[in-house]
């Protein structure tokens, strides 16, 4: 008589923990070699913006904050002071100060900027624990990884309403930051849970230029960091954070897809994905800004050649930059298609400087300004989040009718910026602001291209 085993079947992960074991199963040496570099590259495009924040009035709120309540040494780096705090801290203001000139990365399908929420939240973590440029990478990684997956899976209807950057950043950081803390795939679940809960960032504030996207990074790093340091103490978080029936999807988007969670892990590198700000405004406006200016380029036009411009958008650049109709602040005026492509057609860019509080109340820029509209384009929009295609219409006051598209905007990993334009970017960042000498900053470029082969990352600028 033969009698067979009764085998009882293999528990089915949950997407929270099937993402959770992965992220705290990447390592240095599996992550491919481009990767490693472009994460780099991304490390160094942070720096320069954290350190351009400096002097920002919102940045300098949250930097005073931190000054009263945090500690007057510790491990971490505030790179605006160049005092040591703690490492949460240290994340707030850097997480502060990198999102402020509106030059950080950005990644197309996830509607995030995974930097200034990661490296802010990993650096200081791995300069607490002593972490080499490899383990600092990796940890990154982990951090990108995450928090992409995190914001596809929200969808599009959450970033009507919440800035992406604010809610599925804080689980980037989250990520990066156990990643550095080497917690396993249990704890890495329950620091997840804690940074979903505490996940937050509204859009709100465009309508009346209020100073809440400086809170959403600072926010976001520091909290993230948070989530993960308690979990590595035992604290517990909400194990189906994402998928629960009270949890992330239930409570902030009517078209999460869990899929997204999982997508191509192991295979698919979302932080080689990322795309480089070319011009200092929200992404929005850049496609339509590369189509304008290769417009002009391709028919010598001058701004006062153009009496209209119609700039053909997906629905998100309307969400995003249709309250800001009127421009009032320099940051509102970074949202603000019509100025934006008033600087592109007058000046031929829209660089950090351009904005100022006198541009803004320049009468050629503002009758520019008043002469482009913003349509929904149906091809555009069902492009959109993974491809951000650029069309323009332009009236021309001698009656023509003229038209550029733009596939892939600059800083796109399909059209992005080199090391010598990072660098380039970086001097000008450091250079706005004066947080750095330019020998200062060649020194830590020339840092961050060993990265990889650092010992240890602690002081990247000369701290009192």
């Amino acid at each position: 008589m033969q009698i067979s085993a009764k085998v009882s079947p293999l528990p089915v992960m949950s997407p929270s923990a099937t993402l959770s074991a992965y992220l705290a199963s990447i390592r240095y040496q599996d992550i491919p070699q481009p990767v490693v570099a472009r994460t780099e590259d991304l490390f160094l495009d942070w720096l320069a913006s954290a350190l351009a924040g400096k002097g920002a009035r919102p940045v300098s709120v949250i930097d005073g904050f931190a000054a009263q309540m945090g500690p007057r040494d510790g491990p971490a780096e505030n790179l605006l002071t160049r005092r040591r705090t703690s490492p949460f801290f240290a994340a707030l203001v850097n997480g502060a100060a990198s999102h402020f000139v509106e030059q950080d990365d950005l990644h197309n399908s996830s509607v995030l900027h995974p930097g200034t929420v990661v490296f802010p939240a990993v650096l200081a973590a791995a300069q607490d624990v002593g972490a080499s440029g490899s383990e600092m990478i990796a940890a990154s990684v982990a951090g990108y990884e995450c928090g992409v997956r995190v914001g596809e899976f929200l969808g599009r209807s959450h970033y009507k309403v919440f800035h992406t950057t604010g809610t599925a950043g804080k689980l980037a950081a989250a990520a990066g930051v156990a990643h550095v803390l080497k917690l396993d795939a249990d704890r890495m679940q329950h620091c997840l849970g804690s940074a979903g809960t505490m996940a937050a960032g509204l859009w709100e504030f465009l309508r009346d230029a209020a100073d809440s996207k400086q809170l959403h990074t600072s926010k976001a790093a520091a909290d993230g960091l948070m989530a993960a340091y308690i979990a590595r103490d035992g604290f517990t978080g909400a194990r189906d954070i994402f998928e629960g029936r009270q949890g992330m999807a239930a409570g902030m988007s009517s078209d999460a897809d869990v899929r997204w969670l999982t997508d191509g892990l192991g295979t698919r590198w979302a932080t080689a994905e990322t795309s480089f700000k070319f011009h200092a405004s929200c992404r929005h406006t850049h496609p339509a800004a590369d189509a304008l200016l290769t417009l002009m380029q391709q028919h010598q036009l001058k701004a006062g050649d153009i009496a209209k411009v119609t700039a053909h958008v997906h629905q998100g650049a309307i969400d995003v930059l249709g309250p800001v109709t009127d421009p009032q602040t320099v940051h509102q005026s970074k949202f603000s298609m019509g100025f934006v492509l008033a600087l592109i057609a007058t000046l031929g860019r829209a660089s950090l400087p351009d904005f100022t509080e006198k541009s803004i109340k320049n009468k050629e820029l503002r009758n520019f300004h008043d002469r482009v509209t913003m349509v929904l384009d149906q091809e555009i929009d069902a492009a959109y989040p993974r491809r951000w295609i650029g069309r323009v219409v332009v009236q021309t006051q001698d009656g023509r009718t003229l038209e550029a598209r733009v596939e892939t905007p600059k800083g796109d990993p399909d059209n992005t910026l080199s090391r010598a334009e990072l660098e380039d970017k970086a001097q000008r960042l450091v250079a706005y602001s004066g947080a750095a000498t330019a020998d200062e900053v060649s020194s830590i470029i020339a840092r961050v291209w060993r990265l990889h082969d650092e010992a240890n990352v602690r002081d990247f600028l000369a701290t009192g």
